[in-house]
């Protein structure tokens, strides 16, 4: 662990702690101008300082304990912001909710004089957004002093058998990392990084360099040298990862029992509880609605543009896809391809007089640049002039929505695919028909079109296995960013 490290987040528990305290006084400043309620004017409510200097170090104090419990006081630079948002407003929704009732039930005990509510509120509001800003501000100057070589980065070494560029490139661009070099057996033709020799050599290297972290992407050392590897990464303090493949991934939907001294795991089939349905489609109606509603405008503007360019076809394009239990189902896009160019099955007519999909099939056979099942053709002659927008920023996909109003979709759960690509689908591949196919998802905030088509069905398995509303959101918010700034 870096002194850094151990630094900075030791000062967020007494910055913060005061951030909560001063709250209070700023809290009762702005009462004593306004109630901030439009239409409403309460009578001033106030509070001595002495007073209120009590009621304050009782809430900084409780609400430290909450962050310390909640989590929020580890040491972890590299995190999920927008988790950490919600775990912050949620431990913020349970602070308010046991000071209050502390504060009542201590009333005749602790304290005779009643702190005004709207001092409170107003005090969890302006800790609230001062929290969250603060820690932004934290994390911004820590990631410009790495990135400015004044604080050093994690040293890391990795183990690996073969060239995998994009995952080298990952770690290599990341600010975090410093990427040492790589151990193996033997040295990797094209692969740009240092070679490390292999694992006798890994001993001397901790101690050399001062190895941070130990990261395994494959090797071909057997399970008792990887063994042998994690016992050095304990004796000398080096973190060690590996990257988890699709197996490792369903293993937190396990469940362990004994028979006898045995232990058994049982790793459970997908399924998905009552509840968890009726929530995500109340979730999918909301967003869905509201979304359409704001939206309408910009409908009407693609749907004009597109009929002005080709007023004989329709705007919006049906093309068959297929969803849960390998059944079909109409996806709704905004055409951007000539109407000759466009698939015809979903508008009645037959596969085998369809000139349009015969051209598909050698344009793919051309000019396709992904392998397996899925396609995107470089250069397609096919579009409407209107493409360069529609595709850019996935507005052709919009009209989906509709779709998840009549629950043919969800916002967020596996994409479906048409019925040619899932007939090249392997059969563990398969798994992502279980369930309603989604707008947006993992894979299409990660990376995009560069995923190949295992990589894709692995993020998807990651999703199915790991699903909850945090994450939705998450990857709700990360399309809207990917579109954005693609």
């Amino acid at each position: 662990m870096k002194k850094y490290e151990i630094t900075f987040w030791a000062l967020r528990l007494p910055l913060e702690f005061f951030v909560v305290f001063f709250a209070f006084f700023m809290a009762r400043s702005i009462r004593l101008v306004t109630d901030l309620i439009p239409g409403v004017h309460l009578p001033i409510k106030t509070i001595a300082t002495g007073e209120l200097t009590n009621f304050a170090i009782l809430g900084s104090i409780l609400f430290s304990l909450i962050f310390i419990f909640s989590g929020l006081y580890k040491i972890k630079i590299s995190n999920s912001k927008v988790k950490e948002f919600f775990d912050i407003a949620r431990s913020f929704f349970i602070w308010f909710l046991f000071y209050v009732a502390i504060l009542y039930l201590a009333l005749g005990y602790l304290y005779t004089t009643e702190i005004p509510r709207l001092i409170i509120f107003f005090a969890l509001i302006i800790a609230f957004f001062a929290i969250i800003f603060e820690r932004f501000l934290l994390d911004l100057l820590i990631k410009k002093l790495i990135r400015s070589w004044a604080f050093s980065k994690n040293r890391i070494i990795l183990i690996m058998k073969s060239e995998n560029n994009e995952i080298i490139l990952e770690f290599k661009k990341t600010f975090y990392y410093d990427v040492l070099g790589y151990i193996n057996f033997s040295k990797i033709e094209d692969v740009n990084l240092a070679y490390l020799w292999d694992i006798k050599e890994l001993k001397k290297l901790i101690k050399k360099w001062e190895i941070d972290e130990i990261i395994l992407i494959n090797s071909d050392y057997s399970s008792l040298d990887l063994e042998e590897i994690f016992e050095y990464s304990r004796i000398y303090w080096v973190k060690y990862k590996y990257l988890s493949n699709s197996f490792d991934l369903i293993k937190n939907n396990t469940e362990v029992s004994f028979l006898g001294k045995i232990p058994i795991t049982e790793i459970k089939s997908i399924w998905l509880s009552p509840w968890w349905r009726i929530i995500k489609r109340i979730f999918d109606i909301i967003v869905s609605f509201i979304s359409l509603i704001f939206l309408s405008p910009f409908f009407i503007i693609i749907w004009l543009l597109i009929k002005l360019e080709d007023p004989s076809w329709p705007a919006i394009y049906k093309n068959k896809r297929v969803w849960k239990n390998q059944s079909f189902f109409n996806l709704y896009k905004f055409r951007y391809m000539k109407r000759e160019y466009c698939i015809k099955d979903s508008y009645g007519v037959d596969h085998s007089e369809d000139e349009a999909l015969e051209y598909e099939k050698q344009l793919i056979k051309e000019k396709s640049t992904r392998t397996g099942p899925l396609y995107k053709i470089e250069n397609d002659p096919r579009k409407t002039r209107i493409w360069a927008i529609i595709e850019r920023f996935s507005i052709d996909e919009l009209p989906q929505l509709f779709n998840v109003l009549v629950w043919n979709m969800s916002l967020v759960w596996p994409r479906p695919h048409q019925p040619r690509e899932v007939k090249l689908y392997k059969e563990y591949q398969k798994r992502v028909l279980t369930i309603k196919p989604w707008i947006t998802g993992m894979a299409q905030v990660n990376w995009r079109e560069n995923n190949d088509f295992d990589d894709e069905v692995n993020l998807d398995i990651y999703y199915i296995e790991n699903r909850s509303l945090l994450l939705d959101f998450k990857i709700l918010v990360k399309t809207i960013m990917t579109v954005i700034f693609r």
